[in-house]
C-alpha cells in the first residue's frame, strides 16, 4: 500500500502572482497534481475549463453542495467556489500529492479535515504593490478593484495560522521558496515513517 500523498494548500490575496508560482512550481516536480476547483465565475481570457477551474452553472453548483460534494465552498464577489471532497481524497490516497489553490475561508475548511496539510501565505511586496497589480488586471472595475483591496486586507489578517509565509518581492524567488518548502516537508519524518521501518526492516535493523 502507497503512503499517502502530501496535501500543499497556497493562499494569497488577489493580486499577487499566486496563481504564476503555483503554475511553475507544477511545472517542476510532474508528480504533484493540481486540485481543481470549481466555480460558477465566467472563464477569463486564457483560462481553460479542467486546467483553471471546473466552470460550472449556479444551479449544478447547490446541486452539488446538496449532495455534500464539496470539502468547502465559499461565495466570493456574487460566484461560488468549491473543491470536491472525493476528488481530492482519490488523490491523496493513491498516494499522489496535491497543490490546492484557495482564499483563506476555504483553507481553514480544508485545516479542519487534514490538519496534516501544509498551509501557506503569499504576500505582496508591500499594500501600494499590491494595489498597483490590482490596477493592472485590466477586466475588472474601479469598484471591483476597491472591493478586492478591502477584501485583501482582511485576508491578510489571516496568515498568523498558516505554516508558511512567502513574501513574493520577486518572482523567481517565491518560486524557489515554495519549492523549498514542498521538499522541506517531503523530507519530514512523521512523512517518511512506512517508509523509514521497511529501511530497517530490509537491514535488519
Amino acid at each position: 500500500m502507497s503512503e499517502r500523498g502530501l496535501l500543499l494548500i497556497v493562499s494569497a490575496p488577489s493580486g499577487t502572482g499566486k496563481t504564476t508560482i503555483c503554475r511553475q512550481v507544477l511545472k517542476a516536480f510532474p508528480h504533484l497534481d493540481f486540485s481543481v476547483s470549481y466555480t460558477t465565475r465566467p472563464r477569463r481570457p486564457g483560462e481553460e475549463d479542467g486546467r483553471d477551474y471546473h466552470f460550472i452553472s449556479e444551479e449544478e453548483f447547490k446541486t452539488r453542495i446538496e449532495r455534500g460534494e464539496f470539502i468547502e465552498w465559499v461565495i466570493n464577489y456574487d460566484h461560488y467556489y468549491g473543491t470536491s471532497g472525493k476528488d481530492l481524497e482519490e488523490k491523496l490516497s493513491r498516494g499522489r500529492d496535491v497543490m490546492l489553490d484557495v482564499e483563506f475561508r476555504g483553507a481553514q475548511a480544508i485545516k479542519e479535515h487534514y490538519p496534516d496539510g501544509v498551509f501557506v501565505f503569499i504576500l505582496p511586496p508591500d499594500l501600494r504593490e499590491l494595489r498597483s497589480r490590482l490596477g493592472k488586471r485590466g477586466f475588472e472595475s474601479p469598484e471591483v478593484i476597491e472591493r478586492r483591496f478591502n477584501q485583501a486586507l482582511d485576508e491578510i489578517k489571516s496568515i498568523f495560522w498558516y505554516d508558511y509565509v512567502i513574501f513574493n518581492d520577486r518572482l523567481d524567488e517565491a518560486v524557489e521558496t515554495l519549492k523549498a518548502i514542498y521538499r522541506a516537508e517531503k523530507s519530514r519524518r512523521s512523512r517518511l515513517e512506512a517508509r523509514i521501518k521497511d529501511f530497517l526492516t530490509r537491514q535488519g535493523g
